[in-house]
Formats: C-alpha cells, structure tokens, sequence
C-alpha cells in the first residue's frame, strides 16, 4: 500500500510538471486510478498525456506483462490482409497470462494512410507493435488506448505537411536517431526559435529515463510529434516549460 501511494504521488507530480496546462481534476482522478490499479509510472514512461486523454505505451504494457509474469505472446503476419507492395500491414498477437492460458487476441494493422509521417516505411513494425499492444490491453482489462495505436493525433499545418514531403522514408534499420526524426526535431526549434538544450533536457523527462539515448524510438517520436503539436498551438506555454529546466542546465554548465 505505501509503495502504491508512493507512486501516486510521484505520478501526480510529474503529471503536473510535464503538462501543467491539461491536468485537471478528472484528468488527475484517471490517473490516480491507472496508477493503482495497473502500477503505471510516468517516470518510466508507461503513461502520456495527449489531448483528448491519457495513453499507455508500448513500454507501459510490456512492463505490466512482466510484473504480471506474463507466461508469453505469440505473433504472426496476417497475409490476407497484408499487401507489402503498398506498405499495408496486418499483425495477430496472442498473449499467454499463464501456462494454463487460451490466450488473448489482438489484431493490428498499419499503413501510410493511418500512421504519422514520422514513422512512415516503418508500416510493417507499427502494425505489429499495435497488435501486441491490443492483446495486452485486453489481456489486462485495460480500457484507455495505447498511443502507438493511434496516427497523427491532428490533421498536420501546411508547413508540417510540407516538411513532411521533403522527409525520407524512417530507415528500415529502426535507428530513431536517423535523418528522418532528428532533421525533423532541429526544424522545429529552428523555426519556433527553441533552445536545444532545454529541449533535449525536456525530451529527457518526457521520455523517462537518465540519459536520451536510453529512449526508445517510439518514444523519441512521440515526443517530437508532441513538441511540433504544442509549438504550434501554443508556444508561450511551450516556453514555460523549457524555461522550467533552466536550473538544470546552469548546473550542467
């Protein structure tokens, strides 16, 4: 009990820091609830805060297999609804909770139509991931979505949509360090006139872990995707946020 109240408040807090302009009462009273019952840590990055709600990740469910000592998963294309030529993708996850388990299904699909251009050429990897997040989430009576489930979460601006044209295909390695994502963050903060280190200090946080390359690659591109989003809409606020970070990188000066 106290280590669950522990991380009810450790959530609360981060929760308010990282997107102390969404957090209001309902929102709060959802997450003390996801807290207590799935153990979710925003710190590690098993929960974001987008616009219309709260998301669990991929890491967050897979990091709630564990704990739950899920037995295993079994995953396979879905050929008939696959077309490799065009980038359309199906996948079926099965995932076992125990040795006695039938198994729980889910199906994911993925093509350029319904991911955002941040991950387009990497369709069949997406697909696979949403399918295994949707066993999880059922597996685990999880109601709220996972966000690697969903695409772009708006319709892109002229000028993203621009960019986007310009930008190659995600590298089929699955580097998220590659051209495709970082050319992408140095546009933003060239353009909304950003400052990189409270950026990279911000992306540290978003993502939950010590030192940015631990992140993983959805994670980086979820939070590029969240820092366009919220530059556009609102950049003083965006501001704010960096500016919250100044202590730390005086420190690290």
């Amino acid at each position: 009990m106290r280590s669950t109240r522990d991380l009810v408040r450790q959530n609360s807090s981060a929760a308010k820091r990282k997107w102390a302009t969404r957090t209001d009462k309902s929102c709060m009273r959802l997450l003390r609830l996801l807290t207590r019952s799935y153990q979710f840590s925003i710190a590690y990055g098993d929960l974001l805060l987008l616009e219309s709600g709260w998301y669990v990740t991929h890491t967050g469910l897979i990091r709630l297999a564990r704990r739950r000592r899920c037995v295993g998963m079994h995953i396979e294309p879905v050929t008939e609804f696959s077309e490799p030529s065009a980038a359309r993708w199906a996948f079926k996850a099965t995932v076992y909770k125990s040795p006695q388990c039938k198994g729980f299904v889910g199906y994911g699909d993925a093509d350029p139509s319904n991911v955002s251009f941040l991950v387009q050429g990497a369709e069949m990897r997406v697909a696979e991931t949403r399918a295994v997040n949707r066993a999880l989430r059922k597996a685990y009576g999880i109601g709220i979505c996972s966000v690697e489930e969903i695409g772009s979460t708006a319709e892109p601006s002229q000028s993203s949509r621009r960019e986007s044209r310009k930008l190659p295909p995600q590298p089929a390695n699955g580097n998220y360090g590659g051209r495709t994502v970082r050319d992408h963050l140095c546009q933003i903060i060239r353009q909304h006139q950003l400052d990189a280190t409270l950026v990279k200090s911000y992306a540290t946080d978003f993502c939950g872990v010590k030192v940015l390359r631990e992140a993983t690659r959805e994670q980086v591109e979820s939070f590029v995707a969240h820092l366009a989003d919220w530059a556009e809409k609102d950049r003083s606020a965006l501001l704010c946020q960096l500016n919250s970070y100044l202590g730390s990188k005086e420190g690290a000066a």
